[in-house]
């Protein structure tokens, strides 16, 4: 059975910093680019990061560039979201998603693009 874990959500200051991990069983992430997505209350989801099947390649919507960095451990199985300088609006479930990536270097921050996804984790922030 694929499944995506994700995990590492919970209440944090403005300012502050957490670190999302997106585990996968069921299959190897290997072979698959992964985004992290996010969804606030009363707003459609978004996407804010995604790194390709190799490493080699990160991307992130403009709102979380420069605070947030997206990292994979092939050996674990395991992607992570580490997130700094936390605001108030960052709050949201995350959620990641995997798709089989043909190609080593390519990842999308689109939402169609992605074909398993997670359950999401909560991350609130606030004082």
């Amino acid at each position: 059975q694929v499944e995506l874990v994700e995990s590492g959500g919970g209440l944090v200051q403005p300012g502050g910093s957490l670190r999302l991990s997106c585990a996968a069983s069921g299959f190897t992430l290997d072979y698959y680019a992964i985004g992290w997505f996010r969804q606030a209350p009363g707003k459609e989801r978004e996407g804010i990061s995604c790194i390709s099947r190799s490493g080699d390649t990160t991307n992130y919507e403009d709102s979380v560039k420069g605070r947030f960095t997206i990292s994979r451990d092939n050996t674990k199985n395991t992607v992570y979201l580490q997130m700094n300088n936390l605001k108030p609006e960052d709050t949201a479930v995350y959620y990641c998603a995997a798709v089989p990536a043909l190609t080593s270097r390519v990842c999308r921050i689109l939402e169609s693009y992605y074909i398993h996804w997670g359950q999401g984790t909560q991350v609130t922030v606030s004082s």
